[in-house]
């Protein structure tokens, strides 16, 4: 899987349908010399020639015939004469940022080492990767780069990671520290990203590529509800079903930077990593550095293609624990119920209708802490509100009734009015000589700190370890301003975001393997912080905060471009702008659940309701192991939406599609994907029969003059033998 071809200097990593080559030039540069489509070959220096000069291109002193300002450099560095994007900047002990890496050595391992303190992709078996290791270095500094990357048996993907390490006598500070680099041979491709804001998560966008700078970033020490740390380069026509596709994903949850940059010879880079902007790392002589995982996929088969690369790969080598293949119970969330108006009885009652409707789980969010009876206080004083509450009596009552039993936490804020801050103000994030800025009422804690997160730790541990809790909900509702620690010296401020990050990765690394029964999920203000990061350590993130099932499809559209179905929080709610049906067809798409009081449901609500349970647990392995097909998508559709599931051997489907928007007097044929064209489907609903060819070729008329805005429909596709000539459609 990977191979070293000592003649020709080149080394290529494979997945099972794609190449990974990367080639040592003399005078040790290491170039990228493709990346596509699985290749026989290996000598492939061809691939390598560019244009001789950009403008004035410098050459290596030493190798004149080289100038690395127009070559495809693998790990570009700053300050020697390539004026593209960098992937490593270092500021030396002689105040300048030059720095030139050359190949030292690399190895090949079976399997894939850990990255400690950050989340990873990981496998089980050494059998299942393939990993290698390339060491550069600085001859002058002593900076040492081990370029890391693994390429797995069953996914066409290869994760990336840089370890970097001063092997000098001096101090260096690392000023930009990316994690990933790839040169393109051009510039024919549209650049794919997730834009978005506040109940508005993950949008699409696409742009076709123009020479100079394009790109998506956060500096809010999240990954943000404005951007994803997700990126594609499409190529030009390129749609669902066709053409090439580099898709690029970032196991981090703070700030972080996707740049792509076209050149004077129309060749494209694209680098990936933390933000640079406010990230300085302080290594002393000995010191080493990771950078965050970075996931690439290659497909030739469109944007689905690529959605379902990432999808097997995250289901199988991202989501850990009992989770990842134990059933998730079924769970109703006392939010947009209550509020901050609940106590015991009034949940008890949402327990007892839940049971009655087939719901698996009560969780009980803000509300329960402290004197918290609004959002102006009590954050960080994680002790139950006797006064409001009998945390006790409320838990046997829903384990009573054979209900799981959930609550909500903000271990990373704290409120003004709160005895911990009341105890320590100086626990909060901020600087010297500036009042920390207010957002939602409340401050951020500095969980950089060991004792900050001790605290937190602690507190939690004494409300989880008392009572039987089952599931966490992990919330984190505002972004970072002020950013600084009181424990780090001015030579280290800069690493304080990235600090944080690992704080966070810590506190629930910890919380997960003391507490390992726990179903936690991740939540910011609904998606912000909806990341690969995050899924490492909950196998299930709350999409967004908006429940409308007409908004959530552009939301779960866009968030499935790299996530599965598995991840994704999707909740029934008591919204109005569409009936139950169509929110349960749409929440059924993700981890399924409801926001909405049970008491307040009428007899025919209650009995859809009742149905949906019962679709949940018809259909759920189907959704959780099958294929997912964006049949129409809501950025080239204004008036209905489509999608299914098909299952691994193509014996079953679900296809679902809701109408946005009446469009009167249109024929709509509805084609599917991923079917077998050789065999005959049954539609349960109808009795009709099929064969996949038809269904796929020629499409399902689903023209209904019947249909009104925001109504929905489900299709359940049973195989029932091989096509035979004349069977009817």
């Amino acid at each position: 899987m990977i191979a070293y071809n000592k003649q020709n200097h080149t080394i290529k990593l494979d997945t099972p349908n794609t190449s990974y080559v990367l080639g040592v030039r003399e005078g040790g540069f290491l170039l990228n010399l493709y990346y596509g489509r699985r290749l026989p070959d290996d000598n492939l220096w061809s691939l390598a020639k560019r244009l001789p000069s950009a403008s004035f291109s410098p050459c290596d002193p030493e190798h004149t015939d080289f100038s690395a300002d127009v070559a495809p450099m693998e790990y570009p560095t700053n300050g020697r004469g390539d004026f593209r994007a960098a992937a490593l900047s270092v500021r030396n002990a002689d105040g300048n940022t030059v720095t030139d890496l050359r190949y030292v050595s690399h190895r090949v391992i079976a399997g894939k080492p850990d990255l400690p303190g950050l989340p990873q992709l990981y496998v089980t078996d050494d059998a299942q990767c393939e990993t290698l290791e390339v060491t550069l270095r600085d001859p002058y500094t002593g900076v040492e780069a081990v370029l890391v990357y693994t390429a797995f048996c069953d996914c066409d993907v290869i994760a990336k990671h840089v370890r970097l390490t001063n092997r000098g006598e001096q101090a260096v500070t690392l000023e930009r520290a990316l994690s990933s680099c790839l040169d393109l041979p051009s510039m024919g491709f549209d650049l794919i990203t997730l834009w978005g804001r506040h109940t508005k998560e993950r949008q699409f966008e696409r742009r076709p590529l123009a020479h100079g700078l394009q790109g998506i970033r956060s500096k809010r020490g999240a990954s943000s509800h404005s951007h994803n740390p997700f990126a594609a380069l499409v190529q030009t026509g390129a749609t669902e079903t066709t053409g090439e596709v580099y898709g690029f994903n970032l196991v981090y949850s703070g700030n972080f930077v996707i740049t792509a940059e076209v050149d004077h010879d129309a060749t494209t880079r694209v680098v990936m990593g933390i933000d640079p902007e406010d990230f300085g790392w302080l290594l002393a002589p000995g010191e080493s550095f990771a950078t965050p995982e970075a996931v690439h996929v290659f497909s030739a088969e469109g944007l689905g293609g690529m959605s379902r690369v990432f999808h097997r790969c995250y289901d199988a080598h991202l989501i850990r624990g009992r989770w990842q293949t134990e059933k998730r119970p079924l769970l109703i969330n006392s939010w947009e119920a209550a509020y901050f108006d609940f106590d015991t009885d009034k949940l008890i009652s949402f327990a007892e209708r839940a049971k009655e409707l087939g719901i698996e789980m009560l969780v009980m969010d803000d509300g329960w802490f402290g004197k918290r009876n609004d959002d102006t206080n009590s954050l960080g004083d994680w002790f139950v509100n006797e006064k409001k509450l009998d945390l006790g009596r409320l838990i046997d009552s829903v384990h009573g009734m054979g209900l799981k039993f959930g609550i909500w936490y903000e271990p990373e804020m704290i409120s003004p009015d709160s005895e911990l801050y009341r105890t320590h103000p100086d626990w909060c994030v901020h600087v010297p000589g500036r009042a920390p800025s207010v957002a939602r009422q409340q401050y951020v804690l500095d969980v950089s700190r060991p004792d900050v997160r001790e605290n937190i730790f602690g507190q939690m541990r004494g409300v989880l370890g008392r009572y039987p809790i089952d599931y966490v909900k992990w919330d984190f509702n505002r972004n970072l301003s002020e950013a600084g620690s009181a424990l780090l010296p001015a030579d280290r401020s800069g690493e304080f975001f990235h600090r944080f990050v690992l704080g966070t990765y810590a506190l629930q690394d910890r919380l997960i393997r003391g507490f390992p029964h726990l179903l936690l999920e991740n939540c910011s203000g609904g998606g912000g912080r909806f990341d690969p990061g995050m899924l490492y350590y909950s196998p299930q993130i709350w999409t967004s905060d908006n429940t409308d099932p007409i908004d959530r499809l552009s939301i779960q559209f866009g968030t499935s471009l790299c996530y599965p179905a598995s991840v994704m929080g999707a909740h029934v709610s008591a919204s109005r702008r569409a009936g139950y049906r169509t929110k349960g067809d749409v929440a059924l798409w993700g981890t399924f659940g409801y926001e909405l009081d049970p008491n307040k449901l009428n007899g025919e609500e209650r009995e859809i309701v009742k149905e949906q349970v019962a679709q949940y647990h018809k259909y759920y392995a189907l959704i959780r192991s099958g294929s997912l097909y964006r049949l129409i998508c809501p950025w080239n559709n204004d008036y209905v939406c489509a999608w299914s599931f098909v299952a691994e051997d193509k014996r079953e489907a679900l296809v679902t599609v809701v109408r946005m928007r009446r469009q009167d007097d249109t024929l709509f044929h509805l084609k599917l994907q991923g079917l077998d064209p050789d065999t005959i489907y049954t539609v349960e609903e109808t009795g009709e029969r099929y064969s996949g060819a038809l269904l796929m070729f020629a499409g399902l008329e689903m023209t209904d003059s019947a249909w009104d805005d925001g109504e929905s429909c489900k299709l359940h596709l049973i195989a029932d033998g091989a096509a035979e000539p004349g069977v009817p459609a």
